[in-house]
């Protein structure tokens, strides 16, 4: 008897060796066998998803075989862990054991939208709303809704957000991209704003915005910003008004149509800074770090008017007359060839 259980246990045990064994071969298999693909192809992974769900469904689609063994794989190698949600990229060639791997990795495909500097809110939520993997949950909502919905109830949505490139996965929200946008403006804000210079007629950090979006809007020439924004401080400081056209133009709205003329500039918007002394009351645009920059650093110096070259730049002038020379030099007898931000960089030969 002792003899036959000893049998017994040997040969349960080579059993379960040969079942090890063959479980061992049966994952290899399913784990190097190649996808079928004919094509690169996304497969979505809602948020919620299991491996063993998404395995099921691409044996049953005919993808792969052997699903049984890779959850079985997934649960004891992989720690069973959870799937972030989002698409990812099947390439034909790819193998399963690819696939788990990518999944393990959470390297779910990202998409890109890029929001510009001088941007007004309306054209970055067109942008958002133009994104058709993003969840969309603000198209039915005012701005001030908008606002509300970030938490800002109250605060005008004009030059709040920063202009970068901010990438998502499918299913992220829209609002969720737009407060990312929101905390790295504050963020900006914050940093320039404790290395401001001295003496600026500036009570808080959001009159400094509003002034970066008019030297945003003014010159798209890097290297002219501090200056257009000493012009804009020594104004203020003698009690001058800004007369930007910038102004001027936004606060015209959707009836602005390209042609700024005199009746415009004596338009009583709240925005006119032909008529109304001081910075206008919020924004006119998204800006950029470096007009920040210029706001809280502006050039020294004693020019008070500027008038656009027509090549991007502009001329400077300490008096009105030698402003009324520049605007008879380059505004009254305008090149054919004006235009009023700086020709784009050589980009190259591209392949």
């Amino acid at each position: 008897m002792k003899r036959f259980l000893l049998y017994l246990l040997e040969g349960g045990l080579l059993l379960a060796g040969l079942l090890l064994v063959f479980a061992g071969w049966q994952q290899q298999v399913a784990l190097t066998q190649p996808l079928v693909l004919g094509e690169e192809r996304l497969l979505e992974v809602p948020a919620g998803s299991t491996p063993s769900g998404l395995l099921s469904r691409l044996e049953d689609e005919g993808v792969l075989e052997g699903a049984l063994w890779l959850r079985l794989y997934w649960r004891f190698n992989l720690d069973g862990k959870g799937l972030h949600s989002g698409e990812y990229r099947l390439t034909p060639g790819q193998t399963a054991g690819d696939l788990l791997a990518q999944w393990q990795r959470g390297e779910v495909v990202q998409y890109g939208l890029t929001l510009v500097e001088g941007w007004t809110f309306r054209q970055l939520r067109s942008a958002l709303a133009a994104q058709e993997r993003l969840e969309q949950t603000l198209a039915d909502l005012d701005d001030a809704a908008v606002m509300q919905r970030l938490g800002l109830g109250g605060q005008h949505p004009e030059g709040r957000f920063f202009p970068d490139t901010y990438r998502y996965v499918r299913g992220m929200r829209d609002i969720d991209l737009l407060r990312q946008a929101h905390e790295k403006l504050s963020r900006v804000l914050d940093e320039e704003w404790q290395q401001r210079a001295e003496g600026l007629p500036y009570r808080e950090p959001y009159q400094a915005l509003i002034m970066a979006s008019l030297v945003e809007k003014e010159t798209g020439a890097a290297h002219e910003r501090e200056e257009i924004a000493g012009v804009f401080i020594r104004r203020l400081r003698l009690g001058m008004l800004l007369q930007t056209d910038p102004t001027v133009i936004y606060g015209l709205g959707e009836r602005y149509t390209g042609n700024l003329n005199r009746a415009h500039l004596r338009e009583p918007t709240p925005y006119n800074t032909y008529t109304n002394p001081g910075l206008p009351p919020t924004p006119i645009a998204m800006v950029g770090r470096e007009a920040i920059h210029a706001a809280l650093n502006p050039a020294a110096g004693d020019s008070l008017y500027f008038v656009a070259r027509g090549d991007g730049t502009h001329v400077f002038s300490r008096s009105l007359d030698e402003h009324n020379r520049a605007v008879r030099e380059y505004q009254l007898k305008r090149r054919a060839d004006y235009r009023s931000s700086p020709a784009a960089a050589p980009q190259g030969n591209i392949p």
